[in-house]
C-alpha cells in the first residue's frame, strides 16, 4: 500500500501541470507530429493517449499494479498520463522536449501537505497504441513520511480498442475487483 501511495504522488507529479504547456503549444503552433513523420527535437505540450480502454502497469519501488482506464477526450485533456490532478500554479517548472526517439520532461511541484516533488523522466510510443514512462521523483516535506525521498517509477500503456460496455469515461478497474471514476474523485476535490 505505501508504494502505491508513493506512486500516486509520484504520478501527480510527473507532469501535473499539462494544461500550462497545452497553452504554450498552442500559442507557438507546436502540436504532436502526424503518423509517419519523424519528430522534431524541441519543446512540445504534453502528449495525449488517444480515446478508448486502456491497459496501464506502474512499478515503483519494486511493486507493479496493472489497471483498466476507459478514457474519452474530456477525461484525457483533465487527467493526462501524467495525472492532471495538479493546478499550473502548483508547478514552477513543466517542460517537455521532444527527442528523436521520444521525450524527455521535467518538472518541480509544491503539492502542499504531499510535499514538494521535483521529476525527471523519459517517454517513448506514440500514445495511440503504447507508451512506456521512465521516471525518477523526489518527494521533500511530504507529511506522509514514507514518501519521502527518491522513487523510481515506469508506466507502460496498451490500448485494448473502445471501451466495453458498462465502463464510461474515467473508469478505473484495479485489481481486486476495485472500480472508481477518476472525474468523480476531481469534482470532489473542488
Amino acid at each position: 500500500m505505501r508504494v502505491f501511495a508513493v506512486l500516486g504522488l509520484s504520478v501527480l507529479a510527473l507532469t501535473a501541470c499539462s494544461k500550462k504547456d497545452d497553452k504554450v503549444a498552442a500559442a507557438t503552433g507546436d502540436a504532436a507530429p502526424a503518423a509517419g513523420n519523424a519528430p522534431v527535437p524541441g519543446p512540445m505540450a504534453a502528449p495525449k493517449r488517444k480515446p478508448g480502454l486502456w491497459s496501464q502497469t506502474v512499478s515503483s519501488d519494486g511493486s507493479s499494479q496493472t489497471m483498466k482506464l476507459c478514457l474519452d477526450a474530456a477525461t484525457e485533456a483533465k487527467l493526462s498520463v501524467w495525472g492532471g490532478q495538479a493546478t499550473a500554479d502548483m508547478c514552477a517548472k513543466n517542460t517537455f522536449v521532444r527527442t528523436p526517439t521520444g521525450f524527455t520532461f521535467d518538472s518541480a511541484c509544491d503539492m502542499g501537505a504531499a510535499g514538494k516533488i521535483t521529476t525527471k523522466g523519459v517517454g517513448t510510443g506514440n500514445f495511440d497504441t503504447r507508451y512506456e514512462i521512465k521516471a525518477t521523483s523526489v518527494t521533500t516535506g511530504s507529511s506522509m513520511a514514507q514518501a519521502n525521498g527518491p522513487h523510481e517509477m515506469t508506466i507502460t500503456g496498451t490500448w485494448e480498442g473502445a471501451c466495453p460496455a458498462g465502463m464510461k469515461p474515467g473508469d478505473m478497474s484495479l485489481p481486486g475487483g476495485v472500480t472508481m471514476n477518476i472525474n468523480d474523485i476531481a469534482a470532489m476535490k473542488k
